[in-house]
């Protein structure tokens, strides 16, 4: 075997990857933030070099890209791309959301389906790691045109689908209205009902108790969990929240609930500040059922300040940060306005929110970061949770799901502590948390010869 060093190695593997794949910055930069924690890993185990298992764990097991043609309300006939990336089945069938933007393309999914392997691998359940969506805007859109979309989107991918073999999931573009018309074509499609097909599914249709609290909610039980280990809680704590979607609104209730106070959240247009506490219903009732712009939140509470454009969310201060609206909103710089102004956690409510420079900033700092892949993992949880329900025929409680949300959550943060202590970077979850996701993978792939 070569006598390379494992740094060496892995800068040669990334710099083929690179090579074949010169336009997909998104899942490089997913890459690159693995590979600077792996290289421990390597020097202890030479049976992932001679298995060459990263190299395999880079490609994709099957990527689809498929055209999606609809017709919007004038009888107009429309033209979409689709996705779907079946990342990696080592550990379970393949698993993981579907995303409606317009930044959809080849380079997102991939990255999002990269770091749903790790996602996946540290929640222990056993699910291989998928992810999909298309190029298409569901804002502006009727709930006909919708409808008429995903009908048209599930069309081409029902095929590849099945609950032993790729389970997707809803993600920015798709709630439950969409994965109810998912499913429905789906059904009509395949002939029969299997419910397990899809998850995030409204109640009424198989969908679990407690799905659309669990991303938001598992992110605030995994920075309350990391804050034990320091002797602190949320409570009195201040908290930005970026963003005012689903992770949002909920991450910012359960902060709430756990006496914490939400100072900022944000929108696309722009963020809303307020000393005494952000009201999560009142961006609720303006975000979801009207559908306004979050600035109208001020009308209601006279004390609340908006200012035009997102990213200068961060340049407030508070206790704890929580990115959760897209990938890359937190730059290096907005990290140092941060730092600067004492914050002392930033958990990833978004997938890749930080850029490598933002994290390296928060590193260098001693500011402790509870990565995406792991912070954000409630969702996928509990729509395994909701896959089981289907299985058995059987529903569980709101409490029964939200107790073993938090038993999962719990247990990803004392995995990833432990797992960081051992490869010689305590306190550093990042590291901690991409060494347990690869490590889970890597053994099972050995394990299957696969």
């Amino acid at each position: 075997m070569s006598r390379q060093s494992a740094s060496d190695y892995l800068q040669a593997v990334y710099d083929e990857l690179a090579e074949k794949n010169k336009e997909e910055t998104e899942f490089l930069q997913a890459v690159n933030e693995v590979f600077h924690t792996l290289t421990e890993v390597l020097d202890r185990h030479p049976e992932y070099r001679e298995h060459r298992i990263i190299e395999r764990m880079l490609e994709p097991e099957k990527l689809l890209v498929f055209r999606v043609e609809w017709l919007d309300d004038n009888n107009n006939v429309r033209i979409n791309r689709g996705y779907r990336v079946q990342f990696n089945s080592a550990l379970g069938p393949y698993k993981g959301g579907l995303r409606f933007d317009p930044s959809v393309n080849t380079s997102v999914v991939k990255f999002l389906g990269f770091e749903q392997m790790f996602k996946n691998a540290l929640t222990g359940l056993p699910i291989g790691a998928g992810k999909g969506g298309a190029d298409f805007d569901p804002k502006g859109k009727s709930d006909m045109e919708i409808m008429r979309f995903c009908q048209a989107y599930m069309t081409s991918l029902w095929r590849h689908l099945g609950a032993d073999t790729d389970v997707p999931a809803g993600d920015i573009g798709v709630g439950k209205q969409e994965i109810g018309y998912l499913y429905g074509s789906y059904k009509k499609l395949q002939g029969e009902n299997e419910a397990g097909i899809l998850t995030g599914k409204p109640s009424e249709i198989g969908g679990s108790l407690g799905r659309e609290q669990a991303t938001g909610y598992g992110l605030v039980y995994f920075v309350s969990e990391m804050m034990k280990n320091y002797g602190e809680q949320i409570e009195g704590k201040k908290v930005i929240v970026s963003g005012s979607g689903n992770v949002s609104l909920h991450a910012m209730e359960k902060i709430d609930e756990l006496g914490g106070t939400v100072v900022a959240c944000s929108d696309s247009k722009g963020y809303i500040f307020d000393q005494n506490g952000i009201s999560p219903e009142t961006v609720k009732e303006i975000k979801q059922t009207r559908g306004e712009n979050i600035s109208v939140y001020t009308d209601k509470h006279r004390s609340a300040s908006y200012t035009e454009g997102s990213e200068k969310i961060w340049q407030n201060a508070c206790d704890i940060a929580l990115p959760c609206a897209t990938q890359n909103e937190l730059d290096e710089n907005a990290a140092h306005h941060l730092i600067e102004n004492s914050v002392k956690i930033v958990a990833e409510g978004a997938n890749m929110p930080c850029t490598n420079g933002a994290i390296e900033a928060f590193t260098s700092a001693g500011i402790l970061i509870g990565p995406g892949k792991a912070a954000n993992a409630g969702g996928v949880t509990v729509s395994v949770f909701e896959m089981a329900q289907n299985a058995s025929h059987l529903r569980w409680t709101f409490r029964e799901v939200d107790e073993k949300l938090q038993e999962t959550m719990t247990a990803i943060v004392k995995d990833i502590q432990a797992a960081a202590k051992q490869y010689g970077v305590k306190g550093q979850l990042p590291a901690g948390a991409n060494i347990v996701g690869f490590k889970r993978v890597a053994d099972a792939m050995i394990k299957l010869g696969v």
